[in-house]
């Protein structure tokens, strides 16, 4: 019987993608990631899906890192490496281009690549016994290809300090330097992301896809680049049919009717 990698499943208006390899800790074999890269695509088209959660099986382990044993092999090293560096090549520009929030959902260990797929979302909800890091020093590599995930969402000293020691962080200082957006106990931890989920779909997924980009692309440009662009932006976002109808129930005093367009 064919192990079934990842789970796709519907919730709270969210396409629920659920890493299902717990023996291994839900680990980052090749065909996980291109199974990832697809379903990813398809909560991307899923009309019914106004977010995208991204979880792990079990209680131990979001994701802990790359599955070594399932891609090097010394005598064809070369070759699966490559299908590896391609695959996650893929799933972090499907992350950025995604159009949709992401919100990860950590239950556990997120270690190397691990680390890098959940700094890679733009919200990250964990339990308070979640722990952060980047052990691929101790195996006399550097944690190359997740990097730009993690610049971007940890202070650069802690950071350094993380790669160049390979030591850990615990959810809750985690949550201290902003690395993440809650730390909470372990039984709270679906109702807290069903209360950010709640929050987010009910706005405008028009709006959210357009804010989303202006964000990441602004996030890369200078200010004197970043002050026209988002002028274009917002001129983009104000002939929406969302913004048009949310300017208007705020003048008649009642909730808006989002057409997502």
């Amino acid at each position: 019987m064919t192990e079934t990698l990842i789970t796709y499943t519907l919730r709270e208006q969210a396409a629920w993608l659920t890493l299902n390899r717990p023996m291994r800790h839900n680990a980052l074999s090749i065909p996980l990631l291109t199974d990832l890269v697809q379903l990813l695509q398809q909560a991307q088209a899923d009309p019914e899906a106004r977010a995208v959660v991204i979880t792990g099986a079990g209680n131990k382990a979001f994701c802990a890192g790359a599955d070594i044993d399932s891609f090097y092999n010394e005598s064809q090293a070369s070759v699966d490496e490559h299908a590896f560096r391609e695959k996650l090549l893929a799933l972090f520009e499907l992350l950025m281009q995604l159009g949709k929030p992401t919100l990860a959902r950590v239950n556990g260990y997120a270690l190397g690549g691990g680390f890098g797929l959940a700094m890679a979302c733009d919200l990250v909800i964990a339990s308070e016994h979640a722990v952060f890091g980047t052990p691929e020093i101790q195996i006399g590599l550097f944690p190359m290809m997740i990097m730009p995930a993690l610049f971007r969402n940890t202070p650069r000293k802690k950071l350094l300090e993380m790669m160049f020691t390979g030591d850990k962080v615990g959810a809750p200082e985690a949550e201290k330097l902003g690395m993440i957006n809650y730390a909470v106990p372990n039984d709270a931890l679906d109702a807290k992301v069903a209360e950010l989920l709640n929050k987010i779909t009910a706005k405008s997924s028009k709006t959210l896809e357009l804010g989303r980009e202006a964000f990441y692309t602004m996030s890369e440009m200078d200010i004197h680049q970043a002050l026209p662009y988002l002028k274009e932006m917002l001129s983009k976002n104000l002939h929406t049919r969302d913004a048009r109808e949310g300017l208007q129930a705020f003048l008649e005093k009642r909730p808006p009717l989002w057409q997502d367009a």
